[in-house]
């Protein structure tokens, strides 16, 4: 069953009862409640909200991801378990073990996947480019040692959204909608990697003693052309630069986890996509598989609303 996302931006106390999420507005308004088993994601973008330990501990015991939201209503942190799986301490045992060889092949496969889609998203959007993007597909070696990936993105972003455009934290519009798109995708990919025994920290190809969700961020690459789908979608049917996100396009990029994504000739949504990818590197830190699955974005198909 597809775990569903649910977003709050209003102030308001949540709870825990009966199986429930119970939603009561500040100061006074209609409770609502949503079962915590259907749940996988729960957005937080409003300072005034408080939870109550209960609803944590039931959403943790369910896998569901809390996404906290800043000032600015961008997401910046989240919570995920820490054991969502079965065999998590032999997982984990193995992703520690793994050798440079194993992680430069599962970043060769990674980056080859992402290429690949940015290619494939680019002629979906009638846009030049995705010949040049297919010859770095053909040519990453493993590790990626002659950064295939960034020659791919210089003529990838170019191409999508104009030659001016630079893809930039704090750059200009739709730098900050991809931001959102992502931190989304990233919580996603976080959520998924537990739930498959695997600790988010401990990377195959990113590192840094203070990114917590390195793996996140190693397997969400070939995932981000489905966020770029999305935004592409809000950008291009605008009149004008969208300088601020408005509620209507939060809840537009929040359909990202349900967009249909091709996993072994089968079309899946986003958020199970990432479990088939998550439990297939499981398997290959393992030694029981000797390739990642990855989904493969078709050219022929809107997913996010792109032209």
């Amino acid at each position: 069953m597809l775990k569903r996302t649910v977003y709050f931006e209003s102030a308001a106390h949540l709870s825990f009862k009966n199986g429930q999420l119970v939603y009561t507005p500040k100061p006074e308004g209609e409770v609502r409640t949503v079962p915590v088993e259907d749940i996988g994601f729960v957005v937080l973008d409003n300072h005034s909200i408080t939870l109550s330990l209960r609803l944590i501990e039931e959403l943790t015991a369910n896998n569901a991801a809390v996404v906290f939201c800043d000032k600015l209503h961008h997401p910046t942190a989240m919570s995920v378990p820490f054991d969502g799986n079965t065999t998590h301490a032999e997982t984990l045992s193995a992703q520690l073990d793994m050798s440079e060889p194993l992680k430069k092949q599962l970043w060769k496969q990674t980056v080859e996947a992402k290429i690949k889609n940015q290619a494939a998203m680019l002629e979906r959007t009638g846009s030049g480019g995705a010949e040049a993007l297919r010859r770095h597909a053909a040519s990453v070696k493993s590790g990626d040692t002659d950064n295939r990936e960034g020659a791919a993105a210089r003529i990838y972003w170019q191409n999508l959204f104009g030659e001016d455009f630079r893809r930039e934290r704090f750059g200009g519009s739709p730098n900050h909608l991809l931001n959102y798109a992502y931190a989304i995708l990233r919580a996603a990919v976080a959520r998924s990697l537990v739930g498959s025994g695997l600790y988010p920290a401990i990377g195959i190809h990113h590192h840094n003693k203070y990114n917590a969700f390195a793996l996140a961020d190693d397997v969400m690459e070939p995932y981000r052309p489905y966020a770029d789908d999305v935004v592409y979608g809000i950008w291009s049917a605008a009149d004008e630069p969208i300088e601020e996100l408005s509620r209507e396009h939060k809840q537009q990029l929040l359909k990202l986890l349900a967009a249909d994504v091709h996993m072994t000739n089968t079309l899946r949504p986003l958020m199970v996509g990432l479990s088939y990818t998550t439990a297939s590197l499981a398997r290959c830190i393992r030694g029981e598989q000797k390739k990642m699955d990855y989904p493969l974005m078709k050219a022929v198909e809107n997913v996010g609303g792109a032209a």
